[in-house]
């Protein structure tokens, strides 16, 4: 069964790298009345939709009132896939679903034959009716003010991409990461209007890239390098299981402390190293000299790793073992301070703390987040279901202090010395023998802000 499975993946990824893949840029109507919604929500900062929608006739109760419905639409489902090593395949979302057969249908009533049994047939029906009800509000306020601009660029950014060969560095990717894809699939590329605005969003999922696009752009190499940083995030989680095990077995055989953190690290360095950097340098004709990615760390770590992945590219080799090596030696002898700093490590955590409202303090201080799990109770249950994973763990304790400490420390067999005084606040940090950090907060009066503000 094991040889046969080695020869599947070889003819797949024989037949992906040699044919071409197809990127079907184009507009989706209902896709963008969707996006549109969500943006008037109050849970959404705020923005051109926004702005738009407020100072309009529509802003009356009836439409706020289904702004509202809309928001309580149950439409967020996922599984996780459980034979992955944690974290290195996304689990599946049901909104990204909804977003992916919105794109690829022609009319709502395609959308809910192509969409029954994702969600109840009542909550469907209910979002396709407030998707139909806001389509002439998005269109008077948005799209027909800017429709002649934007079907330009469209025409603009698909001769682009041809002309660009846009598709040899799905290609590209697709050999790096040792991944595979079916040629017959298509990348579908769905843009719409952004007007006022001197900046874009932009997400990648399944077999689709989705974008704003400000009404006045001219340049495309910002756009189409996002693009395909956001495809490479894509091409990392359809590699194969055994390809996945195989790096999850690399990182953690090597012996650097540091070899977790940059794990965590990997898949947005990688896709920052190619899309921000090789995909820009080569539409540009040089490197882009400012920042490429608006995180510390990602930035830092991508311009870091750059020359390897360009050497690799060049080579037309796949990533292996030699490279997961050289880039953990690159984090360790670059950054070794990154594992005790909190806006790093934070990143990707772990929760246990008995009051709810911690968890929104916490995504407050430290508003990046990568993976996090929570839970309100500090049992020995719990404890073992945070031992598991690789992230940071952080035990906020704040009642019964004594009985949950000494708890703790049973269950942690690197706080065998450990010693504390329960009664008294204090915070305390511990590198774990999975080279994850431990964090603990002892509270009694202090916020929680200030307790982290403490953390050496």
């Amino acid at each position: 069964m094991k040889q046969k499975f080695f020869a599947l993946f070889f003819l797949l990824s024989f037949f992906a790298f040699g044919q071409k893949i197809n990127f079907n840029i184009k507009y989706s109507e209902q896709f963008a009345v969707f996006v549109f919604i969500q943006n008037l929500s109050d849970n959404y900062p705020e923005n051109v939709f926004k702005t738009e929608f407020s100072q309009s006739k529509y802003n009356t109760q009836k439409y706020k009132d289904l702004i509202v419905n809309f928001d309580k639409l149950p439409i967020d489902y996922s599984y996780s896939f459980t034979e992955y090593p944690y974290g290195s395949k996304i689990p599946m979302q049901s909104r990204d679903i909804l977003k992916k057969n919105l794109v690829e249908t022609k009319n709502l009533n395609d959308f809910q034959l192509r969409t029954i049994g994702i969600l109840p047939n009542a909550t469907l029906h209910s979002l396709a009716e407030i998707i139909s009800i806001f389509t002439p509000v998005y269109n008077e306020l948005i799209y027909i003010p800017n429709k002649e601009k934007f079907e330009a660029q469209l025409k603009a950014m698909s001769a682009y991409s041809v002309d660009k060969n846009m598709e040899s560095y799905f290609q590209t990717g697709l050999l790096f990461y040792n991944s595979s894809w079916d040629p017959a699939i298509p990348f579908e590329i769905a843009l719409y209007p952004l007007p006022n605005s001197t900046g874009f969003t932009a997400q990648a999922f399944y077999n689709n890239f989705i974008s704003a696009v400000q009404t006045n752009l001219r340049d495309y190499k910002d756009l189409f390098s996002v693009m395909l940083h956001e495809t490479y995030h894509i091409l990392y989680d359809e590699q194969s299981l055994e390809m996945k095990n195989e790096i999850a077995q690399n990182f953690k055989k090597n012996p650097s402390k540091y070899s977790n953190y940059a794990y965590q690290l990997l898949n947005e360095a990688l896709a920052t190293a190619l899309g921000n950097g090789y995909v820009y340098e080569s539409l540009n004709g040089k490197a882009e000299t400012d920042e490429w990615y608006n995180s510390k760390y990602i930035d830092l770590m991508a311009k870091k790793i750059y020359p390897l992945v360009k050497e690799y590219i060049a080579l037309k080799k796949p990533m292996d073992k030699n490279f997961i090596d050289t880039y953990i030696r690159l984090y360790e002898e670059s950054f070794p301070e990154w594992i005790n700093e909190l806006d790093h490590i934070m990143t990707y955590r772990y929760i246990l703390a008995e009051n709810k409202t911690d968890f929104n303090t916490i995504r407050q201080i430290y508003p990046a987040r990568s993976s996090e799990e929570t839970e309100t109770e500090i049992s020995m249950l719990s404890i073992e279901k945070m031992k598991k994973t690789p992230l940071t763990k952080i035990i906020i304790v704040s009642k019964n202090n004594n009985e949950k400490l000494k708890l703790i420390k049973s269950q942690f067999k690197e706080l065998k010395q450990w010693k504390y005084t329960p009664d008294k606040e204090f915070q305390y940090k511990i590198l774990l023998d999975d080279n994850s950090q431990l964090l603990i907060i002892n509270q009694q009066k202090s916020s929680l802000q200030t307790l982290f503000a403490n953390f050496k």
